[in-house]
């Protein structure tokens, strides 16, 4: 089976591992939004960043990109994955099927929000949102810098979200 891995977030601009091919994709039943608070890589246990996650909703849908794997590198990419995804249990990884552009269907590894994990936390206002980012810093540097990254290349690949593209603005004005 060739490992083919949703990418939404971070995955985007940082995937870690060899991508052999993307597609723009979309997964359906999740929205793409910053609901896991962040104690590792964008914040601390005592100052929290926000991450963001795919948050299981009803008539939702989140674009992205398919990124499939070389078949040489896909034992090692596995490992490398559930590493950095699941260092604190708060992503579940889950096999969904996306539609890519074409209209083909693929199957991805996929990593959404456990909702019942102590660091979710779906449903804060953009506001707050905002002022988490912008005073956050973790492992793998400032929480904004992983928005901006995130927003830019969401850009780039011509996918609007208007809430990311909202935060980006805000959070620079709020660091400026």
């Amino acid at each position: 089976m060739t490992l083919w891995v949703f990418g939404y977030g971070s995955l985007l601009w940082n995937p870690g591992f060899t991508v052999a091919e993307q597609r723009r994709a979309r997964l359906r039943g999740y929205a793409r939004s910053f609901c896991m608070r962040s104690i590792h890589h964008r914040g601390t246990p005592e100052n929290p960043g926000l991450v963001l996650a795919l948050d299981a909703q009803t008539g939702a849908a989140c674009d992205g990109v398919a990124l499939r794997v070389p078949e040489a590198e896909e034992d090692a990419t596995l490992a490398y994955l559930r590493e950095r995804e699941l260092v604190s249990s708060a992503y579940l990884e889950r096999w969904l099927s996306v539609e890519t552009d074409a209209g083909e269907a693929l199957t991805a590894l996929t990593y959404v929000v456990d909702p019942d994990h102590v660091q979710y936390c779906g449903g804060l206002p953009l506001e707050e949102q905002a002022r988490i980012m912008a005073a956050a810093t973790g492992g793998r540097g400032p929480n904004a810098e992983y928005l901006h990254n995130t927003a830019a290349l969401l850009a780039d690949l011509h996918i609007e979200d208007a809430d990311i593209a909202w935060l980006d603005a805000r959070v620079r004005n709020l660091t400026d």
